[in-house]
């Protein structure tokens, strides 16, 4: 009797060992704590190896004669909406024609040059010039008093010589009248006012809320004395405006921080060091040519973002010749690639002086009174 006994006890220990339950002790052990693994206990089947499985009688489901009489409807149910066929045919034909409005966006760089067919400086003195300007950074707007911005407003302005300036500046009798005469060995230099024409703390539409238009003029008398050149054109005027500080062994437009038009080639020059772009024909002995910048609050505001690097001011850009306005250019306009810096400087968040480059022999008048003027910018 202890034996049967013994031998079932051992018969146990064998089932719990390799059988179904065995199994799912090891499986439990490898996820003991993941809520969504639980495998299920198996069942005991008792059905003997005598038994065989009969099937049940009939056909399967749905395969045999039904006597329900019931037919499926023809077609779509009632509550689909019918669907055409799918057509092969092209998409509708897109018109081309139609012109999208572009009147938002800013205007696209003029078409510029790689070099200018008179250009008299050479390669080392625009890389002296571009270290120059980044180991100097242009200024902030200064504090100028009334009695200043009123002497400025009745153009009381003086000329200051360059270092690389050989000739005269010789005042007028009238408040800023000045006549002027180089020499024909006179390497590139750039003559500025002693005061800016204008004054971001003053004029700035920004503190204003109205425009400010600055504008001078310069009568050509002589152009050439027969002097040495380096490219053909022995001697040019370039007229325009610069943000301080300036390289003033360079003409402006050349450098950050400026903008001018040439009398020798006619080009335009905006922080442009190389060939400038198309504006005018050179300037002639005889002729006034007048330059202006004017700063408006902009009519189409910008947004946070943009007031970060876009337009903040409308700025119109304008050349004129004896009296007439001949070109102009949105100030805000996209530069291409030989504008170092793009418009840093002259978009009106610097002060402005009026900027006269000259090299080679030149005689010229200069007049920044409205009174002398041919032209009326106001």
């Amino acid at each position: 009797m202890f034996k049967k006994l013994k031998d079932k006890l051992k018969g146990d220990d064998h089932s719990s060992a390799g059988g179904p339950m065995g199994n799912y002790s090891q499986q439990a052990q490898f996820h003991p704590s993941n809520p969504y693994y639980a495998p299920q206990q198996p069942q005991e089947h008792t059905i003997s190896s005598e038994q065989k499985y009969q099937p049940p009688p009939g056909p399967p489901p749905g395969h045999g004669p039904s006597n329900s009489g019931y037919e499926p409807p023809s077609g779509p149910p009632s509550h689909f909406p019918q669907q055409p066929p799918p057509s092969w045919d092209p998409p509708p034909y897109h018109d081309w024609t139609v012109i999208p409005d572009t009147s938002q966006l800013p205007p696209p760089p003029s078409i510029g040059y790689e070099s200018s067919p008179t250009a008299n400086a050479t390669g080392e003195e625009g890389a002296r010039a571009l270290a120059w300007t980044q180991a100097n950074p242009l200024w902030p707007p200064q504090n100028l008093t009334s009695a200043t911005h009123a002497a400025i407003q009745s153009a009381q302005l003086a000329l200051l010589k360059a270092p690389t300036y050989i000739g005269d500046l010789m005042p007028q009798q009238q408040a800023g009248h000045w006549k002027c005469r180089t020499h024909a060995k006179c390497t590139d230099s750039a003559i500025l006012t002693n005061l800016p024409m204008y004054s971001v703390r003053w004029d700035s539409p920004l503190n204003t809320h109205r425009p400010k238009t600055i504008y001078f003029e310069l009568k050509v008398l002589g152009i050439g004395r027969g002097g040495f050149s380096r490219s053909g054109v022995d001697s040019g005027i370039a007229i325009g405006f610069v943000a301080p500080p300036y390289p003033t062994f360079r003409l402006p437009g050349h450098e950050r921080g400026s903008l001018a038009v040439h009398s020798d080639d006619g080009r335009r020059y905006v922080n442009n060091c190389r060939g400038g772009n198309d504006c005018t024909t050179p300037f002639q002995p005889g002729e006034t040519v007048g330059i202006g910048m004017t700063f408006a609050p902009p009519k189409n505001p910008p947004s946070y973002d943009q007031s970060q690097g876009g337009t903040i001011l409308d700025i119109d850009v304008f050349f004129t010749r004896n009296g007439k306005r001949v070109q102009g250019w949105d100030g805000n306009e996209e530069l291409d690639v030989e504008s170092e810096g793009g418009a840093m400087g002259i978009r009106g968040e610097c002060d402005l002086f009026p900027a006269i480059g000259v090299f080679g022999g030149v005689d010229f008048e200069v007049f920044f009174h409205p009174a002398q003027w041919l032209y009326h910018p106001f």
